[in-house]
């Protein structure tokens, strides 16, 4: 029987025991945690309606759940990334507030963008495959493998984790120039040696492109085949932000026609992605299933903040990460 002044949270997505015993030794006293045993609509909205708060990750808090979570006070994302996973316009009609978990995040994304250009660059998955069986490719893809140094670096989006991405790359010799809609100051440059460029001129100059942006109605699609053909053909992209940023099918005729050399994906447009993907045949790609953020420290983490956060908002403190999600749907009305 859960005590009367506790605090049911719901986490959201179907996880493993696992996955939930990382949550539990993050709760506090005063909340009670409740999981789902299984991927099961019917118990989710069951579970929905008798929460205070919910945690959302990578399931996507709907309408139809939003509406069966009568009693929802609080809502927090586990990362940064609710412009795609929460139903704003139906959030913003409970008034319910919404926080999101930068901690963790930058550092997660940011070395996983540096492991997908690595291995891209150096047909990593490709190489492994072929080698577990019997294949040994020791000289045949010299010509289309490259190495890091001395390479220019374009990074799409320049917030917490794009500028860790550029702090990253500093040991290994490159050039950095990004593009973001924001105007920074000059000192924020230097601080992350990077230099500003107009969008059309990264995909010109960059031997690879690495995203990190959030996807919204105004950039869906913002990778499409225009922006692929002015890409050098020596070319990679990363993408480790989401998956609608890309046009999946314009990437694919780009490879199918040598228009780049090779791309690297974390997102999908779907996800959980099929396994007849038409972008799972090219020995030029590197795909990771949405992982990049999902490290057990970034998820202890992330864990620890939300609890936190939960604490103080149910305790009438003031909280952290707080996004004013309605002046988002009203930049995009």
């Amino acid at each position: 029987m859960t005590p009367s002044n506790e605090r049911r949270v719901l986490y959201l997505g179907y996880g493993s025991p696992d996955l939930y015993a990382m949550i539990r030794a993050a709760v506090l006293p005063g909340f009670e945690l409740m999981t789902l045993e299984s991927d099961d609509e019917k118990v989710r909205l069951e579970k929905l309606a008798e929460a205070d708060a919910v945690i959302v990750a990578a399931s996507k808090f709907t309408r139809e759940r939003i509406k069966a979570a009568k009693k929802l006070k609080f809502v927090h994302h586990q990362g940064v990334g609710y412009h795609d996973t929460i139903d704003l316009a139906a959030l913003a009609e409970t008034g319910v507030p919404l926080a999101i978990t930068p901690g963790g995040t930058a550092t997660g994304v940011s070395e996983h963008a540096m492991l997908m250009m690595l291995a891209v660059t150096r047909r990593l998955s490709f190489m492994d495959s072929e080698l577990r069986q019997g294949r040994w490719h020791v000289n045949s893809h010299r010509h289309v493998t490259y190495q890091l140094a001395g390479k220019t670096i374009g990074i799409v989006g320049f917030g917490r984790i794009g500028t860790a991405v550029a702090d990253r790359l500093k040991p290994f010799g490159v050039k950095v120039i990004y593009h973001d809609i924001l105007d920074f100051p000059p000192e924020r440059d230097r601080k992350h040696d990077a230099t500003r460029r107009p969008f059309e001129a990264l995909l010109a100059e960059s031997d690879i492109i690495t995203i990190h942006i959030p996807l919204t109605a105004k950039n869906r699609g913002f990778i499409g085949a225009k922006e692929l053909e002015r890409m050098k053909p020596t070319a990679f992209l990363v993408n480790t932000a989401r998956g609608g940023i890309v046009d999946e099918d314009a990437l694919a005729t780009a490879l199918d026609k040598g228009t780049i050399l090779g791309a690297a994906l974390d997102v999908f447009e779907r996800e959980p992605a099929a396994k007849d993907h038409p972008l799972f045949r090219f020995p030029n790609m590197v795909l990771t299933p949405h992982i990049a953020a999902g490290t057990r420290d970034a998820f202890e983490s992330k864990m620890a903040h939300i609890f936190k956060n939960l604490d103080a908002f149910f305790n009438g403190r003031p909280i952290e990460d707080q996004v004013d999600y309605k002046a988002d749907l009203a930049a995009a009305s």
